[in-house]
Order: C-alpha cells, then sequence, then structure tokens
C-alpha cells in the first residue's frame, strides 16, 4: 500500500494505483480459470470470471477509476481475452459475445457503481461530504423533484476524473431521482 503513496508538489499524499498490475493479476486469473476448469461449460466459465476475476477489476474502482482510454482499453482486455477464449465466442465481436453471454462491459459496470456511490454520497448513505463533490442545482426552474446537481467545475484533472469518471459534464445540471433509473437510462444509451 505504501508504495502506491506519492507526493505532488505540494507534498500532499495522494494513491496511485498501477492499473497496468490490477490488469495483469486479472490476466492471471482469468488463464487460470480456463486452464484449470475441467468443464467447457460457458456458463460455468463465466460465473468463475465473475467470483474470481471481476472484483479485482472493480475493487475500490471508485477512487481508482481509469480515466485514460489506455487503462480503460487495458480493463476491458481481461473481459475481452476472456470471451473470446469461450466455445462458440471466438469469431463474434466482442459487444456481440458480451450479449451473447449476458455479461455488461466492464467500463458500464464502472459506471453503475460510479452512479450508486454519488446516489449515496446525495443521500448521506455514506460518510462523504455533499459539498465537496455536488451543490444542489441554483436554479429554480425545476420540475420533479429537488435532488438536480451541478457538478462545479474542476482544474486539476485528478479531480475531474475522480467520481463518474468524466461522465458528469461541469457545468451541468443532472437530475437524480433514483439508482434504478439512472441505470436503466445508461442502459438505453
Amino acid at each position: 500500500m505504501l508504495q502506491n503513496l506519492q507526493k505532488n508538489g505540494r507534498g500532499l499524499l495522494f494513491l496511485v494505483h498501477p492499473v497496468n498490475e490490477i490488469v495483469n493479476k486479472a490476466h492471471q486469473r482469468a488463464n487460470h480459470i480456463i486452464r484449470c476448469f475441467v468443464s467447457g461449460h460457458t456458463s460455468t466459465l463465466i460465473r468463475a470470471f465473475i467470483v474470481h476475476v471481476r472484483p479485482i477489476l472493480e475493487y475500490n474502482c471508485v477512487v481508482w477509476s481509469p480515466s485514460l482510454k489506455k487503462d480503460i482499453d487495458l480493463s476491458e482486455k481481461v473481459q475481452r481475452r476472456f470471451t473470446k477464449r469461450l466455445r462458440g465466442l471466438k469469431d463474434l465481436p466482442y459487444r456481440e459475445g458480451l450479449q451473447r453471454v449476458d455479461l455488461p462491459s466492464l467500463e458500464l459496470r464502472r459506471l453503475h457503481l460510479d452512479l450508486t456511490f454519488c446516489y449515496n454520497i446525495v443521500f448521506g448513505q455514506i460518510c462523504v461530504n455533499f459539498d465537496d463533490f455536488f451543490t444542489i442545482s441554483p436554479s429554480s426552474q425545476t420540475r420533479g423533484h429537488p435532488y438536480k446537481l451541478y457538478k462545479p467545475r474542476c482544474t486539476n484533472s485528478t479531480r475531474r476524473n475522480f467520481l463518474l469518471h468524466g461522465s458528469l459534464m461541469p457545468g451541468t445540471t443532472y437530475c437524480l431521482q433514483s439508482v434504478f433509473l439512472l441505470c436503466q437510462l445508461l442502459r438505453n444509451r
């Protein structure tokens, strides 16, 4: 843990999560699943992937969520490579293979986890200060409910990409009524 802490120019410590280490560990675990399982049943192998590999890639992803395209592609490559090695999915495009085995992309899963975290912040279900991330929309012309969020502008790229890895645009108002509705909205994108 201490090797992942670095100081910035102002002497503040921040966490550096080496994406390569996480991805390598996930690749190793996925390879073990493919080699060690005698059963070639796709559903069994997918279940093993969900239980043993995905937690490695999703652990604490709200904090270290990859915001760079290369990091997103690296983490997505683990699932892509695993699904290509399953029986009957080798020649299919990645998205079609995911649909066939009923798996969401890792990027979509991270977005769902970010939205759930955001919802928990707004409704005080975790001990994080709401004002550090959002403000209630100053507009008085809102309909529906009072949970219209406004994400203030950020000058620091780490802060800008921390929550919802850049999905919320600064200076824009968002409607946060329920996690279920937000997840449904994302599924229909």
